[in-house]
């Protein structure tokens, strides 16, 4: 392998890439799993929690899913263990560790996530949040912060405060702050008279949440858009005007999900738009298939071109990189490997662009070198570079990974009801 990768090394060398300093900027960044892949968004609410509702559905029932606390911490470890470098967890409200006992999302509180944080010291794994505002007969009628029920808003905004002392608890605990996402699936399927209305409650709704005041040092809160969901087809109140506004005039982070936007719409062309105004983002990496599908996250030309955008604007270090993808048709772990590991490989990618030479031929107006120089580029040998990056990091290839998934499905999964 030492002459392979030596030769590969020298392939980047030619057009001016250090492959030692792409591989030591790769071993900082940390990216943000998202728990609900290992049981396709059910929760441990209640010992049958299965989601329903709330512009969110999930396919597949592929045996061995976790069905409690234990078993997801458990499949994480394994998933953690298949990953090169240090990476951070994404919890939601519903997977607190309610001791089998009914609490409600209006009373939740950090002592239902101290097993968590406790288990994430332990495995050295920093934690981050969000509240969970569908798979609830609270939202049934499709509007929660945005409702005109005082009720429902209410219940939602108790829900939404309580969800943010979560987060600043797990901030104070690991001693560096905690992403606090909120995302709500108001919307209406056919048209709405009182699009107003609703914005105007949503806005007094945030206000009210974020009149709470927490420690800075423990707690970055985001606002996360969408286009459209199932049953918002033709209304949904969070859009991207919405939120963007709210963010730059609040200064909060502002969450783009890689499917809640327009097929067309390229992702990656709206980070140095954003970032003329925010100094920090949050993004979800995810694979629509023609619409928010939360498809597992492959290295195609969205991941490419977004991974290249935050290199080349220099705000991949400004920037909270977590994953957003349920996939119950295939082993859960194996999703969460690939789709991990698929973001890695393109940020790596990113790394590895002759990123001077390709901005001087385009200040030269010399397109064609620009062009070439590019679609070299495609050709090196990328693949020798990720695998020895992940035997520098003590963990497996991706060729050695396929097996040791199968063979944790088979000692572990397989004996799960």
């Amino acid at each position: 392998m030492g002459n392979i990768y030596e030769y590969a090394k020298e392939q980047y060398a030619e057009v001016g890439v250090d492959v030692k300093d792409a591989l030591e900027k790769l071993r900082k960044i940390s990216l943000s799993v998202h728990c609900w892949q290992g049981d396709d968004v059910g929760g441990f609410e209640t010992p049958d929690s299965q989601l329903s509702g709330g512009g969110i559905q999930v396919t597949g029932n592929y045996p061995g899913k976790a069905g409690n606390p234990d078993e997801l911490k458990k499949d994480l470890e394994k998933m953690y263990s298949l990953l090169p470098g240090k990476h951070r967890l994404n919890l939601h409200a519903i997977y607190g560790d309610f001791k089998g006992k009914k609490v409600d999302r209006n009373e939740i509180g950090p002592e239902h996530f101290k097993t968590w944080s406790d288990w994430a010291g332990e495995q050295g794994i920093k934690l981050d949040f969000n509240g969970t505002f569908f798979s609830h007969p609270m939202a049934d009628s499709g509007f929660t912060l945005s409702s005109k029920d005082e009720k429902i808003r209410e219940f939602w905004i108790e829900h939404a405060k309580r969800s943010r002392e979560i987060t600043a608890f797990f901030g104070k605990e690991q001693g560096s702050p905690s992403v606090h996402n909120l995302w709500i699936p108001d919307g209406a399927k056919d048209q709405v008279v009182d699009r107003m209305g609703h914005r105007t409650i949503l806005k007094n709704s945030l206000d009210t949440i974020y009149d709470q005041k927490l420690d800075g040092r423990h707690i970055r809160d985001a606002v996360e858009c969408k286009l459209f969901g199932i049953g918002s087809e033709s209304y949904v109140v969070g859009s991207h005007e919405f939120y963007m506004g709210y963010a730059l005039s609040r200064e909060k982070l502002l969450c783009l999900d890689m499917g809640h936007f327009h097929p067309t719409e390229s992702i990656a062309d709206k980070i140095s738009a954003v970032y003329q105004y925010l100094d920090e983002i949050l993004l979800h990496v995810s694979r629509p298939v023609r619409w928010d599908s939360d498809h597992v996250v492959t290295l195609n030309d969205d991941i490419y071109a977004l991974m290249q955008e935050l290199v080349r604007s220099g705000k991949i270090n400004s920037t909270y990189i977590g994953l957003d993808f349920f996939d119950g048709t295939l082993n859960r772990i194996g999703a969460w490997a690939v789709g991990a590991r698929a973001s890695l490989k393109g940020i790596l990618f990113a790394l590895l662009e002759p990123y001077s030479q390709l901005k001087a031929y385009e200040e030269e107006g010399n397109n064609f070198g620009r062009l070439a120089l590019l679609e070299e580029m495609k050709s090196k040998p990328f693949g020798i570079i990720w695998d020895e990056y992940c035997r520098e990091m003590g963990t497996l290839t991706d060729r050695e990974m396929l097996s040791d998934v199968l063979s944790y499905e088979k000692a572990e999964l397989a004996e799960r009801k």
